[in-house]
C-alpha cells in the first residue's frame, strides 16, 4: 500500500493521541514479538497505533511501507524538532526514551547539518571499512587476536567446558574493537568500556555510568583535537573540523554504543541459528559463506528491531491510516521482515540469502558502519567455529532468555557446552595495544603482554573463576 503526501487528498482520521492504543513493551513482546506483530497487523494492517512506554506512536509493520518511509528522507525526515507533541511540550518529562533520543548524533539528527556530518562519518570510517587500507588490515588482525584471547580465557578449564557466550564473548569483543577505533591513550579505555557495559545493561547504575562515559569521551575528544592519531575521532575531526568537543563526544558515544550492542547481538544470534537447528544458516556456513549466514540470521532475528522515529512533513496516507504531520513514526524491522507480502516470497531453504533485508536500514540514511559491524561479527563467529570443534546449546532454543528494548532485541545469556579444537590461535597483532602508530608527540602505548589487564578483562576473568 502506498502513501500520498497531503495535497487535499489525504483522508481525515482520528488523531493519534485520541486513539485506543495497545502497549507495545509487554511480556509478550519480549518473549514472542512475532505474535505481537501479527496481532497488530490483523487489527490495523501495515501501520498500527501503539503506546510506547506512555507515548502514542505509529509502528510501521509492512515491508513496502517501511521501504517507502526509509527511502524518502525529505517526506519522512528524522530530527526531534519535527515532533509536534515534543515541540508543544506534551511528552512526559520522565519518558524513559527521552535521554537516548535527545543525544543529537548522526543517528538521530535531521535538517541540513546531517548531510555534512554523514559525509564526515563515511570519510572517517573508510580507512577501517575498505579492506585495501592498512588500517582495515591491522584492525582485522586485532579483532582475530581479541577473539582468540576471549576464547582462551573462558576455556581455561580444559578441552571441554561450559560458557556464557553472550557475557564472555559476544558483548566484550565489540567493546574491545571499539576501543581500538577510538584510540584511547594509555589505559584510559578501561573504565570507559566498563561504563559502556553498564549503560547497555540499563541497570540502576546506568545513569551515573552514562555521565562518566560522556565525560571520558569528551576528554578523549579534546585530546584528539590537540594530538590527532590514526583513529576514528581524528579522522572525523579532519573531515568535519567544526565539531565541538561536546558534539564529537556524542558521535563517539553513538559509535561505541551502537557498534557494541548491535554487533554483540549479531554474533550471539548467528551462533544460535548455526548450532540451534537453522538448516539454511548451517548450509550457508558449510559453503564457506559467513556473510550469507549472517544475512540469513538478520532476516529472522535482526538486532535492531525498531529504528528511531521519523516525522512526516505533511499529512500522509500510509497503510490504512492518515499520519498527521509531525506524528512519530517508528519503522519496525522485525515486523517488516515478517510481513507475509515479503516473507512469503523468500525461499527458506536457499543457501544464498536475499539482500533485501532492512537490518542496516535503506535509502540515504543506511547505517554508515554496516561493513565494519558485519566484518567484526564475521571474524568473531569464524574464530568461535574454528577454535571450538563442538558447540551445543545448554538450553533448548525456546528457553533462551531474551532482552528487548524499544530499539534492540538480543539474548540475556547464551549458555553453551563446547569442545576445544586443535586450531591454533591467531598470530599476535602489532605491538601497540591499539594496533596503530601512536599520534605525534605521544609516548608509545605499552604492549598488551606488558601492561596490566583492564578492568573489563578482570571482570571477564572473574566470570571464569566464579563458575
Amino acid at each position: 500500500m502506498g502513501s500520498q503526501l497531503n495535497s487535499g487528498a489525504a483522508e481525515h482520521h482520528e488523531p493519534l493521541e485520541s486513539m485506543s492504543l495497545e502497549p507495545l513493551m509487554t511480556r509478550d513482546y519480549e518473549t514472542r514479538p512475532a505474535l505481537v506483530y501479527e496481532r497488530l497487523r490483523q487489527t490495523h494492517g501495515p501501520v498500527a497505533p501503539v503506546d510506547l512506554l506512555g507515548v502514542p506512536v505509529w509502528l510501521v509493520l509492512g515491508y513496502e511501507e517501511a521501504l517507502e518511509v526509509l527511502r524518502n528522507d525529505d517526506a519522512w525526515p528524522k530530527g526531534l524538532e519535527n515532533w509536534r507533541a515534543r515541540e508543544e511540550g506534551r511528552l512526559p518529562e520522565d519518558w524513559p526514551l527521552a535521554p537516548s533520543l535527545d543525544v543529537n548524533h548522526v543517528l538521530i539528527q535531521g535538517g541540513e547539518g546531517y548531510r555534512g556530518l554523514r559525509a564526515s562519518w563515511d570519510a572517517a570510517l573508510r580507512p577501517f571499512q575498505d579492506p585495501r587500507q592498512p588500517q582495515a588490515k591491522r584492525l582485522k588482525a586485532l579483532i582475530a587476536r581479541d577473539a582468540d584471547e576471549l576464547i582462551t580465557l573462558f576455556s581455561q578449564g580444559g578441552r571441554t567446558g561450559w560458557a556464557d557466550l553472550s557475557a564472555q564473548f559476544s558483548r566484550p569483543l565489540p567493546l574491545m574493537v571499539a576501543s581500538h577505533l577510538l584510540g584511547f591513550p594509555g589505559s584510559q579505555d578501561d573504565d570507559a568500556l566498563m561504563d559502556m557495559w553498564r549503560v547497555l545493561d540499563a541497570g540502576p547504575d546506568a545513569g551515573p555510568a552514562l555521565e562518566r562515559l560522556l565525560a571520558a569521551l569528551a576528554e578523549l575528544g579534546a585530546w584528539k583535537m590537540k594530538e590527532p592519531g590514526d583513529d576514528f575521532p581524528s579522522y572525523l575531526l579532519a573531515a568535519h573540523p567544526g565539531l565541538s568537543v561536546e558534539e564529537l563526544s556524542r558521535e563517539l558515544m553513538m559509535l561505541l554504543g551502537m557498534t557494541s550492542d548491535h554487533v554483540g547481538i549479531l554474533i550471539s544470534n548467528t551462533v544460535v541459528e548455526v548450532i540451534g537447528g537453522n538448516a539454511s544458516a548451517r548450509a550457508s556456513l558449510s559453503a564457506g559463506m559467513i556473510r550469507e549466514t549472517m544475512n540469513q540470521v538478520v532476516m529472522q532475528k535482526p538486532p535492531l528491531v525498531n529504528f528511531v522515529p521519523r516525522f512526516p512533513v505533511a499529512d500522509t496516507r500510509l497503510g490504512e491510516y492518515t499520519i498527521a504531520a509531525g506524528d512519530p513514526v517508528w519503522v519496525s524491522v522485525g515486523a517488516a521482515h515478517a510481513d507475509p507480502a515479503f516473507a512469503d516470497k523468500l525461499c527458506p531453504a536457499s543457501t544464498i540469502s536475499t539482500r533485501a533485508h532492512l537490518a542496516w536500514g535503506a535509502g540515504p540514511r543506511q547505517c554508515p558502519a554496516r561493513e565494519l559491524a558485519t566484518g567484526v561479527a564475521g571474524i568473531g563467529v569464524s574464530r568461535l567455529l574454528d577454535r571450538l570443534s563442538g558447540m551445543e546449546l545448554a538450553l533448548p532454543v525456546d528457553q533462551l532468555p531474551w532482552r528487548s528494548s524499544p530499539f534492540m532485541r538480543g539474548l540475556r545469556s547464551l549458555p553453551v557446552r563446547y569442545t576445544l579444537a586443535d586450531t591454533p590461535a591467531a598470530p599476535t597483532a602489532p605491538a601497540a595495544d591499539t594496533g596503530f602508530p601512536p599520534p605525534p608527540g605521544h609516548p608509545p602505548t605499552v604492549g598488551r603482554a606488558e601492561r596490566p589487564r583492564s578492568s573489563l578483562w578482570r571482570y571477564l576473568a572473574g566470570l571464569v573463576r566464579g563458575r
